[in-house]
């Protein structure tokens, strides 16, 4: 059931790409399988014209992608162009076949907000997308603003941080002294090489 959806959704993004329909004919009677170990494998096959998604734990593929589910959720949801060797990913068999599949998949992940208007309709699926981001951008500021707080904290109450304006004062003092002792050296040279040529 689950594998069905993610095809059909997979595969409503075809006419809208032209490089994904390229891509997918590229690729024809190649596979990729994405495995979760102990978890589940999921097999990714090009028809040409279609991909077809399978929950198969025995044929061969292609290529053979395995990790965590974070971290293949994150290689799912990242660009076109992200590379698939990363930390965290076991990868298999012919990396090239693997990186054009993760650009097809990229290519035709669907728009959340679509596929909810197909559901519930467009107004709808609209407002709940409005509602999202601002609850999503809530939560930036929100994580920004508490890591702001306790950074203040840790510098100004405990003192277990310097602040920015004393590490940079640090920092400037440092470079002066590194510039004063530089140029004593110099002087020093110069004394050095004048008692020698007195001699």
């Amino acid at each position: 059931m689950l594998t069905s959806i993610v095809e059909n959704v997979l595969n409503r993004g075809l006419p809208r790409s032209p490089r994904a329909r390229a891509l997918c004919a590229e690729l024809a009677g190649r596979r990729l399988a994405v495995e979760v170990p102990g978890v589940a494998r999921l097999v990714l096959e090009s028809t040409g014209i279609t991909l077809k998604v399978t929950r198969d734990s025995t044929s061969e593929a292609d290529a053979h992608l395995s990790g965590g589910p974070l971290v293949l959720l994150a290689l799912a949801s990242a660009g076109t162009d992200a590379p698939v060797r990363r930390e965290g990913v076991e990868l298999r068999g012919d990396a090239q076949l693997a990186q054009k599949f993760h650009e097809l998949t990229a290519l035709l992940r669907p728009d959340l907000e679509e596929e909810l208007a197909l559901a519930i309709g467009d107004v709808p699926a609209h407002q709940l997308g409005r509602l999202a981001r601002a609850a999503a951008g809530w939560g930036r500021s929100a994580a920004a603003t508490a890591l702001h707080n306790v950074a203040e904290y840790l510098a100004h109450e405990r003192g277990d941080l310097v602040s920015r304006g004393e590490g940079r004062q640090l920092l400037e003092g440092v470079d002066q002294v590194r510039d004063a002792v530089e140029r004593a050296e110099a002087r020093l040279n110069l004394l050095e090489q004048a008692r020698r040529a007195r001699k």
